[in-house]
C-alpha cells in the first residue's frame, strides 16, 4: 500500500493485503443519515479488517435539473462530513467543484476528490495538490484510462505526490455508461492506487425525466471484476433507503446489502492476490 494510504489508515487494523473502501451516502442530507450510514460501515470494514474512508457530497454541483437537491448548504455540510471522522476515527473525503472550493474543504477532509467532469481543469486540480491532501480524480467519461497520466503529472508538478486515479466507466451513446477494465491496468502505470466506482459507472445519464438512472442490481458484477483486475480500492455510494435519497438514489448499494457483498469481495481478492 502506498505510504500516503497507510498514513491515512493509522487508526484503523486492517489487513494490509484487502483493497480500501471508500463509501457513504451521495450527499449530506441530515447528520442522522451520515453518522448512520458511517457506524454500519465502518462496523463492517472493522470486522472485515478492511480499511475505510467515509465519503459523502458536501455539495452536488453537477445536477441535471436545476430543480434537484444540492446540499444543506456547504459549512454546514462539511461540518457534519468533518465530525463523523472525529467520532469514528475514520478519514473523509467529499468532491470539490471550483479551485476556490480546495483550501475551504481543505480544512474538514483528508482527501480531496475531483468529479470526472472536472478531471482536465488545471487551475483545481492545482489548487487542490496544494493543500497537500490527498487528491483522488475521477477518471472522465470522454477518457482512455492512459490520458489520465497528464491529471497525475500536473498534480505531482504542483508539489503533491498523494494522489489516486478513480475509474468510472465511459460514455456509451446518450444514457449510458460501460467499464473498459483495460483502464485499471493502465492507470495503474502512472504509479498511483486505483479506485473502481462501482455506483457512479452504472449511472445512466441524460434520462428524459431529469434525473439520472441506473442500474445498481450489476454493483457485485463491477465491484468482482474491479478485484480480479487489479483495483487497490472501491468506491461505493450507500444509503438506507436508495429510493428517497435526495442525490443518486437510483445506482447507489442499498446499506443493508453492503456486507453480504464486501464478505464476497474480500475472499475474491484473497483468491487473486
Amino acid at each position: 500500500m502506498e505510504n500516503h494510504l497507510i498514513e491515512l489508515f493509522n487508526n484503523q487494523k486492517y489487513n494490509k493485503n484487502n483493497f480500501f473502501l471508500i463509501a457513504g451516502p451521495c450527499v449530506v442530507e441530515s447528520e442522522d443519515l451520515v453518522m448512520e450510514v458511517a457506524e454500519k460501515v465502518y462496523a463492517i470494514c472493522k470486522r472485515l479488517e478492511i480499511p475505510y474512508i467515509f465519503k459523502s457530497s458536501y455539495r452536488k454541483a453537477n445536477r441535471t435539473s436545476g430543480a434537484s437537491f444540492t446540499g444543506i448548504g456547504d459549512e454546514a455540510g462539511l461540518q457534519l462530513i468533518k465530525k463523523v471522522g472525529e467520532k469514528f476515527f475514520i478519514p473523509t473525503t467529499t468532491d470539490i467543484h471550483a479551485h476556490e472550493e480546495a483550501a475551504m474543504a481543505a480544512k474538514y477532509v483528508d482527501v480531496l476528490q475531483i468529479p470526472a467532469f472536472l478531471c482536465r481543469q488545471t487551475d483545481l486540480l492545482v489548487a487542490a495538490a496544494k493543500t497537500g491532501k490527498i487528491v483522488n480524480v475521477k477518471k472522465g467519461q470522454f477518457l482512455s484510462g492512459p490520458s489520465m497520466k497528464f491529471a497525475v503529472e500536473k498534480i505531482r508538478q504542483a508539489g503533491n505526490d498523494k494522489i489516486g486515479l478513480i475509474e468510472r466507466g465511459n460514455t456509451f451513446g446518450y444514457q449510458d455508461l460501460v467499464v473498459d477494465y483495460r483502464n485499471i491496468p493502465w492507470m495503474k502505470e502512472t504509479g498511483v492506487p486505483v479506485i473502481m466506482d462501482c455506483t457512479h459507472s452504472l449511472q445512466q445519464p441524460n434520462q428524459a425525466g431529469g434525473i439520472t438512472g441506473g442500474n445498481p442490481a450489476l454493483i457485485e458484477t463491477i465491484a468482482k471484476a474491479a478485484i480480479a483486475t487489479g483495483a487497490d480500492g472501491l468506491f461505493i455510494e450507500t444509503h438506507p433507503n436508495p429510493a428517497v435519497a435526495k442525490s443518486d438514489g437510483a445506482n447507489m448499494l442499498r446499506l443493508d446489502l453492503l456486507e453480504p457483498l464486501l464478505e464476497k469481495l474480500v475472499r475474491l481478492r484473497a483468491a487473486v492476490i
